[in-house]
């Protein structure tokens, strides 16, 4: 089994930061791709960063320059730095790993419970 444990979310008023965490755990054997995506209320769930296991990062536009996505891969763990927070940045926040449980399984996406994000004076 894979868990996705995310953390960091909670309330900020604009203007200010947060840092979202998501480790990994379970029977891993190597993880790819990392993202961040969320979702606000009525939304289709959208793609807010990603990063390689080579740290190659792509990043939504309406986040660039604001959000920094890393990861850790001794700890199998991503991080989103969230700075300059706006209210349309509210949504609950999923992180997801492409990953593969053996070197005979093809790799497959698993994703984290969500964390929220609200953003409000």
């Amino acid at each position: 089994q894979v868990q996705l444990v995310e953390s960091g979310g909670g309330l900020v008023q604009p203007g200010g930061s947060l840092r979202l965490s998501c480790a990994t755990s379970g029977d891993i054997f190597q993880i790819y791709d990392m993202a961040w995506y969320r979702q606000a209320p009525g939304e289709q769930r959208e793609l807010v960063a990603r990063i390689s296991r080579g740290g190659v990062r792509n990043y939504a536009d309406s986040v660039k320059g604001r959000f920094t996505i890393s990861r850790d891969n001794a700890k199998n763990t991503v991080y989103l730095q969230m700075s300059s927070l706006r209210p349309e940045d509210a949504a609950v926040y999923y992180c997801t790993a492409n990953l593969q449980t053996s070197p005979y399984s093809p790799a497959s996406d698993y994703w984290g419970q969500g964390t929220q994000i609200t953003v409000s004076s």
